[in-house]
Formats: structure tokens, sequence, C-alpha cells
């Protein structure tokens, strides 16, 4: 399979900060590939200059072959867009929307109305394409928002966090519609600051902190390389270097490290890592004072790579 996308040591810098710093990754055509972090690390930056909107300080990409500072009119034919601000006319209706947008990419008469309401059916909005976007609800303006973006059929679909704020209904035909198109044949560009929906939608996941992109493979082997999961125990006394050295020779812990007054434990096996740790501070009479326990997910992935919390 082909990359559709390749970015090498892609850089954006505002003065002295780097919003994006010396990424590299490569999409492959027709996969679903998520960018996962929290907000502020840079997801929102880079599909902005992989859609020929900010210019990029240093580094290359190409996009569908055309090359991102050489090519924008020809790069920006091949994307749909879905920026999570809305771009859409609120006194209009859903239908005079698209046909605005499907009349900016060159679509007229019988293939623009057409289009509009394969677009309208695909979100659901086909018995309200007449009411104006502003007496709808904000997962429904999502919905005409992503509509808008696929009108002139796009190679590529850039969704910047299309479910933030939206009702379950609509965050549900969401789903189903990535799903759709990408069976369909189109490649898509997820962002999100929410771990199961990278989890549920995405062959490929970049996990993406303070500009930089930390881990990148499939949801399934980023969470395999976590094993058991994690365990955060925090002492209240002297007793944590006694338990943390002691810590290392239990069977089900794989590795363990101290932050501050905490132990951060990866396990093999969590419940017996568990159990193992508190028969070991029960022996060095080491007060514990907090307990949390964390199952295999890529919000846990992220956790042990940053030591934060995605939504931190």
């Amino acid at each position: 399979m082909s990359n559709i996308i390749e970015v090498h040591d892609l850089t954006k810098k505002y003065g002295d900060n780097a919003a994006v710093s010396g990424i590299s990754f490569a999409i492959k055509r027709g996969e679903i590939f998520g960018f996962l972090g929290p907000n502020g690390a840079g997801k929102t930056t880079t599909i902005s200059m992989l859609a020929c909107l900010l210019s990029p300080t240093s580094g290359s990409a190409t996009v569908a072959g055309f090359d991102l500072r050489k090519d924008a009119r020809e790069i920006k034919k091949r994307i749909g867009l879905v920026p999570q601000d809305l771009a859409l006319y609120p006194t209009l209706s859903a239908e005079d929307n698209l046909v605005f947008f499907g009349r900016v990419y060159g679509l007229r008469g019988k293939a623009l109305k057409a289009r509009t309401a394969w677009a309208l059916e695909l979100v659901g909005l086909t018995d309200r394409a007449k009411d104006a976007v502003q007496t709808y609800s904000g997962g429904m303006k999502r919905r005409v928002n992503i509509a808008a973006g696929l009108m002139h059929q796009p190679e590529i679909f850039f969704l910047d966090e299309p479910t933030v704020g939206v009702d379950p209904q609509s965050r549900n035909y969401i789903f189903e519609n990535v799903e759709r198109l990408n069976r369909e044949g189109l490649t898509i560009l997820y962002t999100t600051h929410y771990m199961e929906e990278a989890e549920r939608l995405c062959q490929r996941v970049a996990i993406i902190d303070q500009g930089k992109i930390i881990a990148l493979d499939s949801p399934k082997a980023l969470i395999e390389s976590l094993h058991g999961g994690m365990i955060h125990i925090g002492f209240a006394d002297s007793r944590l270097d006694a338990v943390l050295e002691q810590a290392r020779e239990l069977n089900s812990v794989r590795a363990v490290r101290r932050v501050e007054d905490k132990l951060e434990v990866e396990s093999a096996h969590a419940q017996q890592a568990l159990i193992g740790l508190l028969d070991l501070a029960n022996r060095l009479d080491a007060r514990v004072t907090s307990l949390q326990v964390y199952e295999p997910n890529l919000e846990t992935v992220f956790l042990h790579l940053t030591g934060k919390r995605l939504r931190d």
C-alpha cells in the first residue's frame, strides 16, 4: 500500500516556541490515521500545515504526491477539511450551505444536486435539509460541517476533533460515517484527545505531546507494549526507597520508577503486582497514601510515556 502523505522533520515555530517540533510520519492510502494527544499538543497545527493553511518553519511534506511548499493549489483540490470551529453560514439551511460549498468547488447542475442529496443522507439530515443551521443542535451542526468537507469528493479527509461537544446520537453518526467512508476507500487523518475514539477508528495512531510524536503504531501494539497495565502507589514515609528496591524483584513487576512520593509500576499482571506491592508495603511498614490501578489502553500508554493524563 503506497503512502498518500509523507512528512519529514516538519516544524512550526512562533518566535522561540515550537508548536510542532520536527515530526516525521507517513499515512498509507486508504487508512484511518489518528493523532492522539491533549489540547495544545500540536494536532491542529499539523493538520493546518498539511492543508496548506499554515506555512511550516522547516521540514517537508508531500500530500497526494504534491509538495507542501510548491503545490498548495493542487493539494487543496484533493483534501477535505473539517476544522474544530464550525465553518457554516448559520442563517442558511443545511442544503443551501452544501450547495454553496459545492459551487465553490466547481459543481453545477445535476452533479451538484446529487452530491448535496448524498451528503445530507450520509450525515442523517435529509429530513432537516431545509431548516436553518442556527436551529440545529451542536452535534447536527458538526454533521453538516462534515458533509460540507465531502462535497468535492476529496482523496484525503482531515477531521480535527470532530466530536467535541456533540450529543451521543451525532457522535455515533460521525463514527459510522468515518467507518463507511473509509470502507469506500477514503484516507482519513483523525485528531482526538479521546482514546476510545482512536482505539475504535484508527488503524494506526501517532501519540503527540508538546509538538512531538512520542509513539506511533497500531492501537493494539501500543496497548500490548504495556503488558498488564500500570499501578501508581504513594507512600507517606521514608520507606519508599526500600519498597522501590524490593518491588523490582517481584515476578509480576516489569519496571518501576520513583516520581516524588509515588512509585509508578509497569506490570505483567496488574492484580498480582498489586497484591505483591501491598504485601511488601506491609512487611516494610510503609504506609500507603494513594493507589491507582490503570488497565491497559491508549490513555495508559500516554500516561506511561508522559507522566500525565490525556486531558490534564
